[in-house]
């Protein structure tokens, strides 16, 4: 199998873990999000310490590195919490797609933390996938619109995350960030939680225990997908997480997008597809040049 297919494989079975992971989240039921996302983040850190014994990786990282690991961890946390939430509070298409803005606020926060120069395509990509996050919020004068305004700020944060790891790459190995990130979220949650605990009851931590699996398991296949093939050839395939939750939300939680928020998802892909397409032009470019 060429690596470019075995690739693309590899970012469907990670959108489609992640959308597992989502649903279980929900079917966890009435538990706190900061709950939810400890117990998925202990999974995580599991996972990590085993990779670091294996692979013989620092647990601590560079000194020189320690803020924007502590930074990336601290957006990465607060992220997921609000994801959780959102996802507790949506239809699951709604929260993930809302989720997946965070690549355009990773185009903003790398303008202002990596100096990174944006174009007048980037600057429209921005406006037509606002437009499209518009069209899922629904924008009204009352508190129901908090959940969707939670979902969007798990993609800021998610996108302040992302910044810092491009920062981190190349400068501390992928098992380092992803412990240092699941034991920072464990630690600094971990007080809320015990001051705020619902006891799980055993289908609860069944479900739990599930999210926190599909999460370890569909990083892991997209990193081996990202090593397979170069992102600008492959990240595109990572939207079919939404259509893997609709369909999952349709048949599980019975929920079905309106069609002002299919018409949302249209504009967000439709500006993700052409970010996509500019990305590799771009790629082309440069290599002639």
């Amino acid at each position: 199998m060429k690596n470019k297919n075995k690739a693309i494989i590899l970012m469907l079975i990670s959108a489609l873990g992640f959308a597992l992971m989502s649903s279980f989240v929900k079917l966890a039921g009435d538990l706190p999000s900061i709950e939810k996302s400890f117990f998925r983040n202990f999974i995580s850190l599991i996972v990590a310490t085993y990779i670091i014994f294996k692979s013989k990786a620092s647990f601590v990282g560079k000194a020189e590195n320690r803020k924007a690991l502590i930074l990336r961890s601290l957006f990465g946390t607060l992220g997921i919490i609000a994801n959780f939430y959102a996802i507790d509070h949506l239809i699951l298409a709604d929260a993930n797609m809302l989720n997946k803005l965070s690549p355009f606020f990773v185009i903003i926060f790398s303008f202002i933390f990596l100096k990174e120069k944006i174009s007048n395509k980037q600057i429209l990509s921005l406006m037509v996938a606002f437009i499209g996050s518009l069209f899922i919020i629904k924008p009204t004068f009352s508190v129901e619109i908090l959940p969707a305004l939670i979902g969007v700020s798990s993609a800021i944060f998610a996108g302040a995350a992302y910044t810092f790891v491009r920062y981190l790459g190349g400068k501390e190995k992928g098992a380092t960030i992803v412990f240092i990130f699941s034991a920072f979220s464990c630690i600094t949650t971990l007080p809320l939680v015990i001051l705020n605990f619902k006891p799980p009851t055993i289908t609860q931590l069944l479900y739990l225990l599930f999210a926190g699996v599909c999460a370890s398991s569909s990083q892991f296949a997209l990193t081996e997908a990202y090593k397979n093939a170069p992102a600008k050839e492959i990240s595109i395939y990572d939207y079919s997480q939404i259509i893997f939750s609709a369909i999952i939300g349709f048949i599980v939680f019975n929920q079905i997008p309106d069609y002002l928020s299919i018409i949302g998802y249209l504009f967000i892909i439709g500006a993700s597809i052409y970010m996509f397409f500019y990305n590799k032009r771009k790629e082309i470019y440069s290599n002639t040049k």
